[in-house]
């Protein structure tokens, strides 16, 4: 039942984050605690589900749950993860040619030769965000996007959504919990997109931080 599930969830989390239940500690049996909150062995397991799905807990294959040990928080900033002390990043590259969505993304011909970066964040051994970046493979060479002279515009899209399996996989989260997707386009002054990325950040540590800045224009007073 909903209500039990809840209930259950909302005391194992108030004993994890008040500390009685510390980082790295294993959690008694799902038959013990389904006896100790005396409710089904599958609403103690709806329960655990949803406080996995919140990060609070991590369920090891053979060994049992555990208090899941607290990851930095990640704040997305115009185009970068900070902080970064204390992350590192595997990358793997994949020549491929454009298809699918990634034609309108980049408005390139079908087939136009690509190179995709593959990105992941960790923190220790823990995955943080992941990242897949395109770019034209005659551009390969060149710096990031960002850093190129002649970059006119950058534009995002951010949205909401659950994650994929492979992203669920790859970042080691349920595949119930909400994730940021972020799609990046980079685009020069010729109007040529010269860069594409899609980033995916688990919702439950990562907040996104956007700044507007005003100018202000000043008219000069007629005499």
């Amino acid at each position: 039942m909903p209500f039990l599930r809840d209930t259950i969830a909302d005391d194992l989390r108030t004993q994890i984050t008040t500390g009685h239940l510390a980082a790295g500690t294993r959690l008694p049996s799902e038959p013990r605690l389904a006896a100790q909150y005396k409710v089904s062995t599958p609403t103690l397991r709806n329960a655990l589900a949803l406080l996995q799905a919140e990060g609070f807990i991590e369920k090891v294959h053979g060994k049992g749950n555990f208090v899941h040990r607290p990851l930095r928080r990640l704040t997305y900033t115009e185009g970068r993860l900070t902080p970064d002390a204390d992350l590192h990043v595997t990358i793997r590259t994949t020549n491929l040619r454009a298809r699918g969505d990634l034609i309108p993304l980049l408005k390139v011909p079908s087939r136009t030769p690509l190179k995709e970066f593959f990105c992941l964040t960790h923190q220790g051994e823990s995955p943080h965000s992941l990242a897949r970046i395109y770019v034209p493979r005659d551009l390969e060479s060149a710096e990031p996007a960002w850093c190129r002279p002649g970059l006119e515009e950058t534009r995002e899209r951010v949205t909401a959504r659950l994650p994929t399996p492979e992203e669920a996989s790859s970042l080691r989260i349920s595949s119930t919990l909400a994730v940021l997707a972020i799609t990046r386009v980079s685009i020069d002054s010729t109007g040529r997109v010269t860069e594409a990325a899609r980033l995916v950040l688990p919702g439950n540590r990562a907040d996104a931080l956007f700044t507007i800045h005003h100018t202000t224009e000043e008219r000069g007073t007629e005499g």
